[in-house]
């Protein structure tokens, strides 16, 4: 099975250590490591680097070579325009398709924590598995609700239908987006909905075919650009023709328009976080709800609840401070409320072509 990770996005709402030159997953993030190479490292010893690729942006090919050393070079692959998810995961599917188009590959996303990683292998071996006997399917990898989240996206599924090592595979109903308080606490206690995570297991053969029904014309420029892959002529054609497809979401591309009964969902607890955002890194990473979280060189005192993160050799130091975010740069302190957070991302926004503009 083939794994591809997407590593693009800039991710305003972790400014100021994600900007444009280095977004959030390519940043010491966690530890000393970035959720990309966390993202690569959790799929080992399942999957042999020459399965994994990644697709960037072109201006990142460099940092993920340079964090991802094992990766074969060609298995890096950058994007000579953002043209949206729908597109980005088009690409990389009809490169597998040119020479594996029935060997099942499983998409990821790089800025996200998994804690449980040995389920999390269990589970994508299992769906391999099933892809693998019948390769007209695509199976959806969810994650077991902790709370009614009013952010994330569900997925609702129905009866159990397939048990793999104890790995239980269900119908697939559709997709919530972002639902009101109400809803979300309704989804939580129905036992029967899901965080959606983006993730799924499937064939690039079966894939691409829905690509053929649903957005052909983005389809005959995919098949364009596969034809030149592995030769000396890729990277023009990719210049060439990517910057023309059609700019769209993979759930308005293909998933509003899939067969039901071409998908399966598993739901497990693995211990997802989205950390797309401090006050998200905060819950992923934190002992208790009142405890701090803490990187670098800090000095906390009656200090609780709050997140400070230093990436310089001054002493950062608080006194008094709860339910609060504190980042650290080298030419940036961000100092604001956890519930401020979706300000940041409007803040970085007014700063450009101000005297700012150099720090976004």
């Amino acid at each position: 099975m083939n794994a591809v990770i997407f590593a693009g996005g800039v991710g305003t709402r972790l400014w100021p250590l994600s900007r444009k030159k280095s977004p959030k997953q390519f940043e010491k993030i966690i530890g000393n490591k970035s959720t990309l190479q966390l993202a690569a490292e959790r799929l080992q010893p399942d999957f042999s680097w020459e399965h994994v690729y990644v697709s960037t942006g072109r201006p990142y090919l460099a940092i993920v070579q340079a964090q991802l050393t094992k990766l074969p070079l060609n298995h890096v692959v950058g994007e000579p325009e953002v043209r949206d998810v729908g597109p980005a995961v088009g690409l990389m599917t009809a490169i597998l398709a040119k020479t594996n188009p029935d060997e099942p590959m499983v998409i990821l996303w790089s800025d996200h924590l998994v804690r449980k990683e040995a389920l999390f292998r269990k589970i994508l071996r299992a769906a391999g598995e099933i892809i693998a006997a019948d390769p007209g399917k695509i199976i959806f990898v969810a994650q077991k609700p902790r709370f009614a989240s009013e952010n994330l996206g569900w997925i609702s599924y129905g009866k159990q239908v397939k048990r793999i090592d104890d790995i239980a595979f269900h119908t697939f109903v559709d997709f919530q987006y972002r639902p009101d308080k109400a809803t979300a606490q309704n989804y939580l206690a129905s036992g029967h909905h899901a965080w959606n995570l983006g993730y799924f297991v499937t064939t690039p053969r079966f894939l691409l075919t829905q690509y053929k029904r649903f957005v052909p014309n983005v389809y005959a420029g995919l098949l364009e650009i596969a034809d030149a892959w592995g030769t000396t002529a890729f990277d023009a054609v990719l210049g060439s023709v990517y910057p023309s497809l059609e700019k769209i979401s993979f759930d308005n591309a293909i998933l509003e328009k899939l067969d039901p009964s071409q998908a399966l969902v598993v739901s497990e607890n693995i211990e997802w976080s989205d950390i797309g955002a401090w006050e998200a890194l905060k819950e992923a990473l934190q002992e208790a709800e009142e405890k701090n979280v803490t990187q670098g060189k800090v000095l906390l005192n009656d200090t609780q609840d709050s997140l400070v993160y230093n990436y310089t050799d001054k002493l950062v130091v608080t006194i008094d401070l709860e339910d609060m975010l504190v980042v650290n740069t080298d030419d940036v302190v961000l100092v604001c409320k956890k519930g401020s957070v979706p300000k940041i991302k409007k803040l970085v926004e007014s700063m450009k072509g101000t005297e700012h503009d150099h720090l976004i």
